[in-house]
């Protein structure tokens, strides 16, 4: 389809809403405020070292104990100062800010709340590796959203499946922002001489099979059985028990690894492990888990703490850590088994002096 025959972001909202004649429109202006701020956010990861937004921002940190860049800050920013003013929300949570914000009183609230992750992949940004902005929308509690009360932390702990939307913008080659409002996965690419989102990627579908696998290797010896024993599995390729072979990826940059596996499929995995055991998980389950695990169930995927469904999981902070798995269906279910079988049997287990084979002609 030629571009300009294309429908537009404000567009596809407006087909949207049409289903529900009662909707009040909010909701579509809210999607557009967010896409408003990832588009200058691209703008920003886009001019580079010549807009002198490289580097690290001083010596602070967040409240993740990393050390903040100078992009984080102003993707920050750039969220707060989009969203705050047009009404639609009652406050925001940001992966860079210890408590939630509420909106400022010289602005009107509204029924939603805006969770998200303003520059994931930060740490890509110097090597030019493709970073992106997550987000995720989840309804306010009335008396919030009607100023009879004041927002909470405990607002903001709802589980995934309560998410109204959710969503990520790529800043890659191409700037593309992937949304579901509920009804499937569409991606949406940036016309740069628009400055419009065009939609190019209706109905996105993840394949329930892959020969793809997403990983960070050097952490193998954190890992618990069930994950070393799929991953094995995988590296033995068609002579194991697959019977096929995989490839692995690892670009540690989650938007980049959930955007792969949205385009042609994969499994993405960032298991709990025993490096750090005060933590469950290394991705946050607020800003990171929860959306794009909206975004996989929503294309036919699955995600999954290895254990279970993640969307089922209620939040008990702001800012807490959980371990993941996602990508095509198949492959996550697989792990999911994995971690409720007993481990199979080896050879070397029955292995012992006792019993060893023996031989005349042995050395």
């Amino acid at each position: 389809m030629p571009l300009s025959q294309r429908s537009t972001l404000t567009q596809f909202l407006i087909e949207e809403r049409r289903r529900y004649p009662s909707a009040s429109g909010d909701f579509n202006a809210l999607i557009l405020d967010v896409a408003l701020a990832c588009k200058a956010i691209a703008r920003s990861v886009a001019f580079g070292e010549l807009g002198g937004v490289m580097g690290n921002h001083g010596n602070t940190v967040n409240v993740q104990g990393e050390v903040q860049k100078k992009l984080d800050v102003i993707s920050n920013d750039i969220f707060l100062r989009a969203n705050e003013w047009g009404g639609h929300l009652s406050g925001m949570a940001s992966e860079e800010l210890e408590e939630p914000y509420a909106i400022p009183a010289s602005f009107p609230r509204g029924k939603y709340l805006l969770v998200f992750d303003p520059l994931d992949g930060s740490s890509n940004i110097d090597v030019n590796v493709s970073v992106g902005s997550i987000f995720s929308v989840l309804r306010a509690p009335p008396e919030v959203a009607h100023g009879t009360r004041k927002l909470t932390v405990e607002d903001f702990l709802q589980p995934g499946t309560q998410q109204v939307a959710a969503g990520y913008a790529i800043y890659g080659p191409t700037t593309m922002l992937m949304l579901t409002v509920g009804s499937g996965v569409h991606g949406f690419t940036l016309d740069p001489n628009l400055g419009e989102f065009k939609l190019t990627h209706p109905d996105v579908m993840v394949p329930a099979e892959t020969q793809e696998f997403a990983i960070n290797a050097s952490n193998s010896r954190f890992w618990e059985p069930p994950v070393k024993r799929y991953v094995d599995e995988c590296l033995a390729g068609k002579t194991g028990p697959r019977g096929k072979d995989f490839n692995m990826r690892w670009i540690a940059s989650m938007v980049a690894e959930a955007h792969r596996i949205l385009m042609r499929g994969g499994v993405f995995m960032y298991p709990r492990d025993t490096k750090d055991s005060s933590k469950p998980g290394r991705l946050r389950l607020l800003y990171e888990a929860n959306p794009i695990g909206m975004l996989m169930e929503q294309a036919g995927g699955r995600a999954s703490t290895g254990r279970g469904p993640v969307l089922q999981i209620k939040p008990e902070s702001l800012h807490q850590r959980i371990g993941l798995v996602f990508g095509s269906k198949n492959e996550v279910e697989r792990i999911e088994r994995y971690h409720d079988e007993p481990l199979p049997l080896k050879k070397a287990d029955f292995e012992t002096p006792l019993f060893a084979e023996r031989s005349l002609f042995r050395d």
